[in-house]
């Protein structure tokens, strides 16, 4: 047998020195994969990590029958990828959305993104003081996720949970408030 078929084999099985090996064989492979479709170093680390996890994780359904390890490997990798790129596109529409409604330094604001600032921040007075915390340094303070994690010594994917949650807080009343305010202009139009 082929030490990559018998690598392949003992990954199947469970063994946990595979995984290493596997790791030290393929994860370059994996890496350069992530890399050249993300663009960025730090998010292909990040993806080669998760892939291999995912691996390790679904390690009984790899079948080398179908196909090589470093074949499944890379699979795994394309969605950890599509994954990361999707997340990042829903992330940088809320920081848009956000930023849009931050005030405008031209001091020549329309009395409607007055109130709509007024909006913002009362509703971020009512999120729970994590995601308030969270959110204020993200779109106030302009960091990013790992800077904010270490700001608040909470770990990132708590972070990135805090903004998730506390942007759908938002946006959810904001639908409610511009539903609102859209049936009280139609009910007056009525009444005149």
């Amino acid at each position: 047998m082929k030490p990559e078929d018998e690598l392949a084999v003992r990954f199947g099985g469970g063994d946990e020195r595979a995984l290493r090996l596997a790791f030290d064989r393929h994860g370059g492979s994996v890496l350069h994969l992530a890399q050249r479709m993300l663009g960025n170093r730090a998010d292909a680390e990040d993806v080669t990590q998760a892939t291999f996890v995912a691996a390790w994780l679904g390690h009984e359904t790899f079948d080398p029958a179908k196909g090589s390890l470093l074949g499944w490997l890379l699979g795994i990798a394309r969605r950890k990828v599509v994954d990361r790129l999707r997340s990042a596109a829903r992330e940088n529409r809320v920081a848009e959305t956000v930023q849009a409604l931050l005030p405008s330094s031209a001091g020549d604001d329309t009395p409607d993104e007055v109130v709509d600032r007024l909006v913002v921040a009362d509703e971020l007075g009512r999120l729970p003081a994590e995601q308030r915390r969270t959110l204020e340094l993200a779109f106030f303070d302009d960091l990013t996720h790992p800077q904010i994690a270490a700001v608040t010594g909470l770990p990132l994917g708590t972070v990135k949970s805090h903004i998730r949650r506390g942007m759908a807080n938002l946006r959810q009343r904001w639908e409610v408030d511009g539903a609102a305010s859209g049936s009280r202009s139609a009910g007056s139009s009525r009444a005149r």
